[in-house]
């Protein structure tokens, strides 16, 4: 596993990723070209044999107390491999050093794998939104943590096993690795 800054040689891979992962909402070429550009966020790729495998993104304005989680998607074929977790982790990281506190993310709530991910990582929903998610009329839940805390390992690995293995993209019934 190879994390390492996403660029826009990078747009062709994570636009693959992201058409697989999200089929029925994936992101325009032209936004997530636009995010990776801004300076107001960073995106991370996965790469393994020179191939990527997963992209991650956190909107975190340097200075700012909040920050959020834009998106994680995996290749199926490395789901349950904790490389989405390792993703997580490095854009939690990535918003406290710009110096927010707290992170936000939405996920769909016909994604329990994922939602299971952010629970073991210490977020907490604090509210949904109805029908968020279109065309399938799925509700979003938000969800909230802290980043001047770290959940405690165990619970979050002992959450982690229960899960295995990953399943497939977050905007189908059965849920994947992935996040909005």
């Amino acid at each position: 596993m190879t994390q390492r800054t996403a660029t826009r040689d990078d747009l062709d891979a994570i636009m693959d990723l992201e058409r697989a992962a999200f089929p029925t909402d994936a992101w325009s070429r032209a936004a997530m070209a636009a995010e990776l550009a801004s300076p107001h966020g960073r995106y991370l790729v996965d790469e393994e044999d020179g191939r990527v495998v997963g992209y991650g993104g956190v909107r975190a304005v340097r200075g700012a107390s909040d920050a959020d989680i834009q998106t994680i998607a995996l290749d199926p074929h490395v789901r349950g491999t904790g490389r989405g977790r390792a993703l997580l982790r490095a854009l939690l990281a990535e918003a406290r050093e710009r110096g927010a506190r707290e992170m936000f993310l939405e996920v769909r709530a016909d994604n329990p794998v994922a939602s299971g991910l952010y629970l073991s990582e210490g977020f907490v929903e604090i509210a949904r939104r109805p029908r968020y998610y279109q065309p399938d009329d799925v509700d979003a839940i938000i969800m909230q943590r802290s980043l001047t805390e770290r959940p405690q390992d165990g619970a979050a690995v002992a959450a982690h096993d229960a899960r295995e293995p990953l399943a497939s993209a977050e905007n189908v019934p059965t849920a994947g690795e992935e996040s909005r």
